[in-house]
């Protein structure tokens, strides 16, 4: 998506180099309509330049900070020396996700969507997230749960989790603990099994979270939990042994959580 405004000085802004001079290169600034900005010599790179080429191309992607607007005089005053290496690759990281989150937009309305109707539907999602980015990897992993708050549509917020769904690829991490659980009781076996269920959450685990439970060796047994993203894993990780410890001290017999594996069990 293609802003139609301007951009405010001190932005960073990603654009492709149209054309140098020996004065400075003049940049298309890829995320707003029909806006071309020009980075003066003294500002394409530090120290004496003697040709601006020794430091771009023409169809060289560069990342600008925007130093001055005038909007009168329709000029965008750019400098690329002033974007530092992280700045840079943050900032097309950025980038690189809005195209997708557009291309995921394409998909989930159609190549033939109209204008109203993205921008509709795309100012929504940015008043509840960060970016459409964000918008869609959230419903990626908790779907139309994730949009309940958004001011859309029933169809809409179908298609953008059908969409999230089938092209987003969700990141996640893996946590793990262990718990030992033990029973006097001549039964005692059962009750570590219905702990163990327990652990397992019968069935009431979100579907974004995996989690396992494992047999190390008594009276340990293993808790993984795979989620996206670490407060997630670890909520669900203590959950998991909580519950574990609840059920076998009901039965009469004690549980204990802890985060490695006992060293007399290597």
């Amino acid at each position: 998506m293609k802003y139609s405004g301007w951009p405010e000085p001190g932005e960073l802004v990603v654009g492709e180099v149209d054309e140098i001079a020996d004065f400075g290169v003049f940049v298309d600034l890829d995320e707003y309509e029909d806006k071309r900005g020009l980075c003066h010599i003294s500002e394409v790179a530090s120290g004496w330049i003697k040709n601006v080429r020794d430091h771009v191309r023409e169809g060289q992607t560069v990342v600008a900070k925007v130093l001055e607007v005038d909007e009168d005089s329709q000029q965008i005053d750019l400098s690329i020396k002033d974007v530092n290496e992280h700045q840079r690759k943050e900032k097309i990281q950025d980038w690189k996700n809005a195209r997708k989150a557009d291309n995921w937009m394409l998909i989930a309305f159609g190549e033939d969507v109209s204008d109203e109707r993205y921008t509709e539907v795309a100012n929504a999602l940015l008043e509840a997230y960060e970016s459409l980015y964000d918008a869609f990897e959230q419903a990626a992993i908790h779907g139309e749960e994730a949009l309940a708050d958004v001011d859309i549509d029933e169809a809409a917020a179908e298609a953008v989790v059908d969409a999230a769904r089938e092209n987003v690829s969700v990141p996640y991490v893996n946590v793990s603990g262990y718990v030992d659980l033990e029973s006097p009781a001549p039964d005692g076996v059962d009750d570590v099994k219905a702990a163990l269920s327990a652990a397992e959450g019968n069935g009431e685990v979100p579907e974004e979270v995996e989690l396992e439970v494992g047999y190390v060796g008594s009276p340990e047994y293993r808790i993984k939990v795979r989620a996206p993203d670490y407060k997630t894993a670890e909520d669900h990780l203590e959950a998991a042994a909580e519950r574990a410890r609840e059920s076998i001290e009901a039965a009469g017999g004690t549980g204990e959580f802890h985060r490695e594996r006992r060293e007399d069990d290597e």
